[in-house]
């Protein structure tokens, strides 16, 4: 995925523009998780975390790609 969006004049990757929507995405899921009791469950928090990030980018990723 090639491209940038532009915010006020200034041009950043897409990537990045996902980036931070998966990060959003991550607070929410955390917060729900924790809310949940299910969070406890969980062996290791930081690597947890950041493979729901990855797969959230991801996701995220194929959602907005253009059809092949």
């Amino acid at each position: 995925m090639i491209g940038e969006a532009s915010f006020y004049g200034l041009y950043v990757p897409w990537l990045m523009v996902l980036a931070g929507a998966a990060l959003l995405a991550l607070w929410g899921v955390r917060r729900l998780l924790a809310a949940t009791g299910l969070y406890r469950w969980v062996w290791h928090p930081a690597l947890f975390d950041m493979a729901l990030y990855l797969l959230l980018l991801y996701g995220l990723s194929r959602l907005t790609a253009p059809p092949q």
